[in-house]
């Protein structure tokens, strides 16, 4: 069942949100050391909250007032191990904070709490959500369920372990270079990077380049769509703020309605060097590039207007960002080797090289935004190469292993820059049954189309029913 049925379930009295809290920890439970879904279980949490949730949606039912039920009353939705949620483990995937317990709620958190959600516990993540693929000394590895030989990819690889193994319904991940999509890619899942400043990254996370941000991953549109309308919110201090939809309109409003005939642009064009997109993903793209145009759209080849310059100046913004954890010096020596690295970069850039990095990039932008906003949404693939096994990054050092990491992933990073929303849509398996995904990305603040569209295609190619034999 969707995270909708699930909440409308609940509602009615048809389901009890203690049997399907107990539903999934069951399946957590038993599916857990195989997946790597999981770093923390939050059993007594997630079974008090799913007994609040029963007598909310009983004295609803009493007094026949449904409208007054939180949006997600009941629904189990983990959180991401690199977002606080109060009194629980907060790990970041580094073993340095095992032991970590938060002190609050990230904003985000907040929101899914007053939505009614169930938290079952915080899926793995990288070591301090860095690399694109979720390999540490906290848990197991999160592997795709769709072949427990390969990587669930990352940052959010635990999240879409989780829901594409139906450890969950849905899950709350977040994404600053591709961390959403490159995980629901090879799990076969739906996942939304929101605009910038859709979703406050308060009140710890700096938004000071604006390249990360929270977002959904599910097995269907509409609750992606629902999610976003539950975690979209704007606090004081955030440094970005996306206009909110009109009064009276959601996304899940938008999910329901059909988009019009729209201009879709598309792009094979990717600016890392060496990076070669494998056939299975340019197969990816070609179907659904025909698939658009049998929908009615018009579908134009782009040629995108920046090179290989730009990824130098993002790469100082990455390293620079590997420094913000609050790590001994002496604490270094316990991290693993690629974050290591990663640190060892960023504490040789300067403050202006820093500031020429994000300067530099803003100009690249601008006349692609100009293009980009031409067209009424854009078509990639989300990845260079099917779902890499696992170990495939660490065998090499960690130079290489970076490399290979821009390589596998030379799409989504852009649409950090640039701050558009991008979805990953689940239309494609290979011949070894493995989900392939392809990219769309909007107009800078206008998930509302890119959510019709998804629907649309959804509608046309229904992938929900498609499960990875784990199941």
């Amino acid at each position: 069942m969707t995270a909708l049925e699930l909440a409308d379930s609940i509602a009615s009295g048809e389901l009890s949100p203690v049997e399907i809290t107990d539903h999934y920890l069951d399946r957590i439970d038993r599916l857990n050391a195989q997946t790597g879904a999981f770093y923390t279980v939050t059993g007594d949490l997630a079974r008090e909250q799913a007994v609040a949730a029963e007598k909310l949606a009983a004295d609803s039912r009493r007094t026949g007032d449904r409208a007054s039920l939180p949006a997600l009353n009941g629904v189990p939705i983990p959180i991401k191990d690199l977002n606080m949620v109060a009194g629980v483990r907060l790990t970041m995937g580094c073993s340095l904070f095992a032991d970590t317990i938060a002190p609050e709620d990230d904003y985000v958190v907040a929101e899914l709490r007053k939505a009614g959600i169930v938290i079952t516990g915080k899926t793995a993540t990288p070591e301090f959500g860095l690399p694109c693929y979720t390999e540490t000394k906290i848990g197991p590895p999160a592997r795709t369920p769709w072949d427990l030989s390969r990587s669930a990819g990352g940052s959010s690889g635990g999240a879409a372990a989780a829901v594409s193994a139906g450890l969950a319904p849905a899950a709350q991940g977040s994404d600053g270079g591709g961390s959403i999509r490159i995980p629901a890619s090879v799990c076969g899942l739906f996942g939304i990077k929101p605009s910038r400043g859709r979703i406050s990254g308060g009140p710890l996370m700096p938004d000071l380049s604006g390249l990360s941000t929270d977002g959904p991953i599910t097995r269907t549109v509409a609750d992606a769509a629902h999610l976003l309308d539950v975690m979209t919110c704007t606090y004081p201090g955030d440094m970005y703020i996306t206009p909110p939809l009109p009064d009276g309109e959601t996304f899940l409003g938008h999910a329901r309605r059909e988009p019009g005939k729209l201009r879709i642009g598309r792009s094979l064009t990717n600016v890392v060097p060496g990076a070669t997109v494998h056939d299975d993903c340019v197969a990816a793209y070609e179907d659904a590039s025909k698939l658009l145009a049998d929908l009615g759209h018009e579908v134009t080849d782009v040629e995108l207007p920046f090179g290989s310059d730009a990824v130098p100046m993002f790469e100082l913004l990455w390293y620079s960002m590997a420094t913000l954890a609050p790590i001994e010096p002496t604490q270094e020596e316990e991290l693993l080797p690629l974050t290591r690295y990663l640190r060892s970069k960023g504490a040789k850039v300067t403050a202006g090289e820093l500031i020429f990095a994000q300067a530099y990039l803003q100009g690249v932008m601008r006349p692609a935004m100009a293009l980009l906003n031409s067209y009424d949404a854009f078509l990639s693939p989300t990845l260079a190469s099917p779902p890499v096994p696992v170990g495939y990054f660490d065998e090499v050092d960690p130079a290489e292993n970076f490399e290979r990491q821009k390589r596998f992933t030379p799409y989504t990073a852009l649409y950090n820059i640039s701050g558009q929303p991008a979805v990953n849509l689940p239309l494609y398996w290979n011949a070894e049954g493995l989900p392939i995904g392809v990219m769309l990305a909007g107009r800078l603040g206008d998930e509302a189309t890119l959510i019709a569209l998804s629907a649309q295609i959804e509608a046309a190619r229904p992938w929900r029913d498609r499960h990875p034999s784990i199941w």
